[in-house]
């Protein structure tokens, strides 16, 4: 019954969402032609499981990682969750170009309305298993202080690298050639997760599995595929190295 509930709950906070999302970003497609996670991904690993001993494993080695000031400074910009810019820009590296609403129009609207169709995703799976969180139950504060942001707020799924590698998906598909790049920096972008105490290994994989079954869903989309057709061109056009004139 309880659960019954908490899934009532969430397709309500769902249908909320994507309202919300409508009024500026229409999804490509509706949260109802998505794939439900919570019919594809398994239970988190329950606390006092055996394979949750790699969760604390893990844990322990993000809490490493936040001695090197350049990594924590990393995990902390990866943090940032509203503003579209700071995101993308997590990945100008590795895609060899600055995304922004204004330089790359057509790569940014791709990745704005693709993550407004597989971010709500996530809502119904974390409203039903309701994990806690690495900072929660260890009492542990955040480097890149989200504690009251997500303070009661389900673990499992993590919504960070949800959106971190279907960015990664997608830029791959835009720019193949950079696709090592890619990945690498979306696998580094779901590990800033646990370095920052946000979410558990177990956390980070699964939503690693729940992009690709969003990223496959968005080739369904007509909608989405003559979009990307519109970003691999711009892609080109604005990397395409000029050939240098001949002499007369």
């Amino acid at each position: 019954m309880k659960k019954t509930l908490l899934m009532a709950v969430a397709a309500m906070m769902a249908t909320m969402q994507v309202a919300a999302q409508s009024d500026s970003v229409q999804p490509y497609l509706s949260l109802e032609q998505m794939p439900k996670l919570i019919k594809i991904i398994p239970a988190p690993p329950a606390f006092e499981s055996p394979e949750f001993a790699n969760d604390v494993v893990r844990f322990g080695w993000g809490r490493q990682q936040r001695q090197d000031s350049i990594r924590v400074a990393q995990a902390i910009a990866d943090a940032e969750w509203n503003d579209f810019v700071k995101i993308f820009r997590q990945w100008k590296d590795a895609l060899g170009l600055e995304i922004t609403p204004t330089g790359t129009p057509e790569i940014f609207k791709l990745l704005q309305t693709s993550l407004a169709t597989t971010d709500p995703m996530r809502i119904e799976p974390k409203a039903f298993y309701k994990r806690q969180r690495p900072f929660e139950r260890f009492n542990d504060a955040m480097p890149s202080h989200e504690e009251n942001a997500l303070l009661g707020d389900g673990s499992y799924p993590s919504g960070h690298s949800l959106r971190g590698w279907t960015i990664s998906l997608i830029l791959a598909q835009v720019a193949p050639a950079r696709a090592n790049e890619i990945f690498s920096r979306g696998w580094d972008y779901g590990n800033s997760r646990v370095i920052v105490g946000a979410h558990w290994q177990s956390d980070v994989d699964a939503s690693r599995t729940a992009a690709s079954i969003g990223y496959c869903a968005l080739q369904n989309s007509e909608a989405f595929m003559a979009q990307m057709k519109r970003a691999q061109a711009e892609y080109q056009r604005l990397t395409q190295h000029a050939t240098p004139q001949r002499g007369h």
